[in-house]
This record gives structure tokens, C-alpha cells and sequence, in this order.
């Protein structure tokens, strides 16, 4: 059963171990190719570069999953684009992923994009906060995507908060939103609002005290420092990434970049 359903057609639903290879590919397709950052940063070899970051997020997105506090958004009236998708859905699945590093290993995204035949669209990766990722789950994710721990590393450095002041001392006090991504062909159908919001009034259900999130995209900046009553969100820290530099070296060097990096805090009671 849903646990929400947006505009009559579009359901809300925990992640489960078997949506784990469709979460990979929204969060990679996502990024790789449609983020305001990443493309900027890395413009070459975006499909090797694809390909990479699916396998490197697995541990990641797993651990994520296995924590019971991420959801993705499922549509009810999704055409399948192949019948052995649709012969797998019957069949108790959720459709079919295609991508095939060995046999297109210079995709397009749109190629990509029409792989990914599934009814998932949009998906908000979380933790809980107190069984945190280590660094053998995002190690590989670094190496593919290097700017990933600068960006990180420039949030702590920012973030001026006593640690006593929000951090966890428990399971089930704060959550940490780590993943937000809707795929290309969803992007203006409404849906990662209303998760945002459906994912606060569910931490505060479960009675977190509050939502930590980064994030490198306006929109998804917007809808985190204007949640719904009665929660409070604060702007944490922020940095543009044009003006980024890195520690004991010279000059910026992602100077072509404009986007705000944000860190938002949302408190839940």
C-alpha cells in the first residue's frame, strides 16, 4: 500500500532491496548528466563515467535502503518502452534496467535514459545520522567523483555549530537526507516537493528532532528552507562553487561553475 499519492497518479513507497539497482540509476543518471555541478565539473567521458559511479554507489545507496528512511516516487500509469519489462513487472518486479557498460560503452543520456524502464522516478536517499556511512561505502564514490569529499570537507569548514548543539547521540534523533534525484523525464511533474515535504512529516512521525541535507541544486535548496509548518529550517552553511579552492593550492578551480552548495538544517520539534 502507498504511504502517500501525489495528483492521483503518482505513489510514495519505502525503498526496498529490490529497488536498488533503479535508485542507483536515477541518482547516477541524475548527477552524472542533469545536475547543475557535476556535468560542469566532469564534462568528459560522461557515460564511463556513468557506468562508474552506478557500481561505486552501491554500498552507499544499500546502506540507505537497509535503514528504512528512503522513499522514491512509483508511477501508477508508467508505459513500459519494452515488453520483457513489462512481462517482469507482471511477474511481481518493477520493469527492467538495460544499461550495458561492455556493449554500449559510449551511451548518451538519452540512450541511458530510455534503459531505465521502470515505474520509479524520483527517489530521497536518507540515514539515520547515529549509523553514519564509513569509508570503505563512499570510498569509491570519491574516486569517481573526487569533488564529492572537497565538497563535503568545505561544508565541516563552514559549519561553525557546537557539535553537542544537533548532532546525534542516539538512533531516531537526526536524520540525514544524502540523495535527491528525479529522472529527466519527471523533472517538472511536481513530485520531489511533495516527497520533501511527505519525508518531514514522517521523521517527525517517527520523532526525529531534525533533517540534515545538502544541496547542490536551487530548487531542491528552495523547497528545504521553506518547509511546512510547523518546522524550521536554518541555512547552515553555503559556498558557491565558482569560488571554491582547495587548501595549499593556488587559484579557483571551478570557476565556471555557478552554482550554491547548501547545507540546510530542518527542526522538527
Amino acid at each position: 500500500m502507498a504511504e502517500h499519492t501525489i495528483k492521483d497518479r503518482y505513489e510514495i513507497h519505502k525503498l526496498q532491496p529490490k529497488h536498488l539497482p533503479w535508485a542507483k540509476a536515477i541518482i547516477t543518471h541524475s548527477n552524472v548528466f542533469h545536475s547543475p555541478v557535476w556535468p560542469a565539473i566532469y564534462p568528459e567521458n560522461k557515460a564511463q563515467r556513468a557506468y562508474a559511479v552506478f557500481s561505486a554507489c552501491h554500498s552507499m545507496m544499500l546502506h540507505q535502503i537497509d535503514s528504512g528512511l528512503s522513499y522514491g516516487v512509483f508511477d501508477t500509469q508508467y508505459k513500459f518502452k519494452r515488453a520483457e519489462s513489462a512481462a517482469a513487472a507482471a511477474g511481481g518486479g518493477e520493469g527492467a534496467l538495460y544499461w550495458d557498460a561492455s556493449a554500449n560503452p559510449d551511451a548518451t543520456a538519452e540512450e541511458l535514459l530510455a534503459q531505465m524502464d521502470f515505474p520509479l522516478v524520483s527517489i530521497a536517499m536518507a540515514l539515520d545520522q547515529f549509523n553514519p556511512l564509513d569509508e570503505l561505502q563512499i570510498g569509491p564514490l570519491i574516486e569517481s567523483l573526487p569533488f564529492y569529499a572537497d565538497l563535503y570537507h568545505e561544508f565541516e569548514k563552514l559549519d561553525t555549530r557546537e557539535a553537542s548543539s544537533w548532532k546525534a547521540t542516539a538512533l531516531g534523533q537526526v536524520m540525514l537526507r544524502n540523495g535527491t534525484s528525479t529522472r529527466a523525464d519527471y523533472e517538472r511533474a511536481g513530485v520531489m516537493k511533495e516527497l520533501a515535504y511527505f519525508l518531514m512529516r514522517r521523521a517527525a512521525e517517527q520523532r526525529f528532532r531534525g533533517v540534515s541535507i545538502e544541496c547542490l541544486h536551487d530548487a531542491v535548496c528552495h523547497v528545504w528552507t521553506n518547509p511546512p509548518e510547523p518546522f524550521k529550517a536554518t541555512l547552515i552553511a553555503q559556498f558557491n562553487v565558482n569560488q571554491y579552492q582547495k587548501e595549499g593550492e593556488d587559484g579557483k578551480l571551478y570557476s565556471d561553475v555557478n552554482q550554491l552548495a547548501s547545507r540546510v538544517f530542518v527542526e522538527l520539534k
